[in-house]
């Protein structure tokens, strides 16, 4: 008797299986398709190389320029650089004469305050000075930009899930929107569309076009290689003691296999004669 019961107990078991395999494979099939969404046209950042990249990897000084030019020409009127002062700008391979002329002919001054009178003021910037920022506040910033506010540059690559390859592919990844691009991704007015941006509609135009700068070393100026510099330049804001950070790290290393070494020829000196 608890047998039969036991199989009829298993048989509705089975039934029920079969019955919700059917029906979901039913529902699957007249599944409709998914409408696209902005992750099926958004780009991972381009396959791109900085010669600090890697555990040896060190700056190229001469491109450290060549983007802080790009930075100086382009990016400076909206973006800030809040956490590198202009002293620091020698580390790039400038003069301390050429750094006090950059800081004294920066097109914003510092804020400062009128000695005689007390009142808030503006002075030249000076080495020791930060680069001042360019709105006084956020929302002066999202009033001049559309509502959008240009975010502090000096730890972007740092900032970013990407680093430095999302950055350069942000800039050079303006283009026309897909044809086939829904209506509820087109981009609105002030809107550019950019397939490594996450929402696709990016408020900053395209910042770089063909010889926008004049690189005083011949350099020519393409889009890429703007980007590419000005990309290089950011990984040094974002980590200007890099180099020193790795050439710590080798001696480091170089130390801890030595004394490992050095530890086990005294193990086998000291225990020599003790049978292990």
């Amino acid at each position: 008797m608890i047998r039969i019961l036991g199989f009829f107990v298993g048989l509705g078991f089975c039934g029920v299986l079969a019955y919700s395999l059917v029906i979901g494979a039913i529902a699957f099939m007249n599944e409709e398709e998914a409408a696209p969404t902005a992750y099926d046209y958004h780009h991972h950042a381009q396959d791109v190389s900085f010669s600090s990249d890697g555990p040896l990897g060190t700056f190229d000084r001469q491109q450290l320029q060549r983007g802080f030019q790009v930075f100086r020409e382009v990016c400076a009127a909206c973006h800030s650089l809040e956490y590198v002062a202009f002293r620091n700008l020698t580390d790039l391979g400038f003069s301390e004469a050429e750094v006090d002329a950059i800081a004294d002919q920066w097109p914003i001054q510092v804020p400062s305050i009128d000695p005689q009178t007390g009142e808030d003021t503006t002075r030249p910037a000076v080495a020791s000075d930060h680069f001042p920022l360019v709105y006084s506040n956020q929302r002066a910033g999202e009033a001049a930009n559309n509502n959008a506010y240009p975010p502090d540059l000096s730890l972007m690559t740092k900032a970013r899930g990407e680093g430095a390859a999302y950055l350069y592919s942000l800039l050079v990844g303006y283009e026309d929107a897909p044809a086939d691009l829904p209506e509820e991704l087109q981009p609105g007015t002030g809107l550019y569309y950019n397939s490594y941006f996450a929402n696709l509609n990016l408020a900053m135009p395209p910042p770089l076009f063909e010889g926008q700068v004049s690189y005083a070393d011949g350099t020519e100026a393409s889009v890429a290689q703007m980007a590419h510099d000005v990309t290089a330049f950011l990984i040094w804001t974002a980590e200007p003691t890099m180099e020193a950070r790795k050439s710590t790290g080798w001696a480091v290393l170089i130390f801890l296999i030595f004394a490992t070494v050095l530890a086990f020829l005294s193990y086998k000196n000291i225990w020599r004669d003790e049978k292990h």
